[in-house]
């Protein structure tokens, strides 16, 4: 069934959860391949642990930059702390937010 035109509730659509679990797994993973990449069994990954070890290897520009981005603490702390406020005066909108009751046809 599709949405009127202005219906707010049309204009969101939730992603399938195969989806959603693809995604967090790849940054986990991707996350544990730059953080901790001497924990990784590689050898029990198969041909995905092989590369992830050539990744690690022979490209850490791919998988960690440390020369680029914000790099002084006190700068970091400030920008998570404005992006965590911000973060949750948004959330508050959408969890605040009651759309109108269905019209019966």
């Amino acid at each position: 069934m599709a949405a009127a035109p202005g219906d707010p509730v049309g204009y969101f659509r939730c992603t399938s959860r195969f989806w959603m679990g693809v995604i967090a797994i790849s940054i986990g993973y991707f996350a544990w391949a730059v953080f901790l990449p001497s924990t990784i069994p590689y050898e029990n990954l198969g041909p995905f642990g092989h590369f992830t070890k050539y990744l690690v290897d022979n490209h850490p520009k791919l998988l960690y930059n440390g020369t680029k981005g914000i790099t002084d603490s006190s700068v970091q702390r400030r920008w998570f702390i404005q992006t965590f406020l911000f973060g949750i005066a948004s959330l508050s909108h959408l969890l605040a937010y009651k759309p109108p009751p269905k019209k019966q046809r």
